[in-house]
């Protein structure tokens, strides 16, 4: 089943579920117009698993960084209901790599580049290529600093 078939199944789900579903219901609607419009962007043409899965990780980074702002704010209501939608868009998304998994893969890509090219631009490069989507470019690149300060 594919993840736009899969959003689909639960929201229909989360309309059976009525008011305990109406959060997740409305994520999944606000995620699936976003794939739409990001759709018909892209000239109608029918988005792959992995175009969906970066309209999806794009809708959680937005998310995360409006969850800074608002917890600055002491709105506990809107930071409760970003948390839970945050929680509903990750179930779409695959695991994350740890921090650990992260830094080990990027010490394998340094140690394997020619001592000329280890300049931040040129790893960053690596890095993002062999690890898209599986860790965040900000903890990347946290990491890729330290490696190589």
């Amino acid at each position: 089943m594919s993840i736009k078939e899969q959003l689909m199944a639960d929201m229909k789900a989360a309309m059976k579920a009525k008011e305990e579903g109406k959060l997740a219901l409305n994520t999944i609607r606000m995620a699936r117009a976003h794939i739409r419009q990001a759709e018909i962007d892209n000239g109608h043409a029918d988005f792959n698993d992995d175009q969906v899965l970066a309209v999806l990780r794009k809708e959680v980074k937005q998310r995360k960084e409006t969850l800074s702002e608002i917890e600055s704010s002491g709105r506990e209501d809107l930071v409760e209901q970003t948390k839970a939608e945050i929680d509903v868009l990750e179930k779409y998304l695959p695991a994350e790599m740890t921090p650990e998994a992260v830094e080990a893969a990027v010490k394998e890509i340094v140690d394997a580049m020619d001592p000329g090219q280890k300049n931040m631009g040129s790893v960053m490069k690596a890095v993002m290529a062999k690890l898209k989507g599986q860790a965040d470019g900000k903890l990347i690149n946290q990491i890729v600093r330290k490696l190589l300060a």
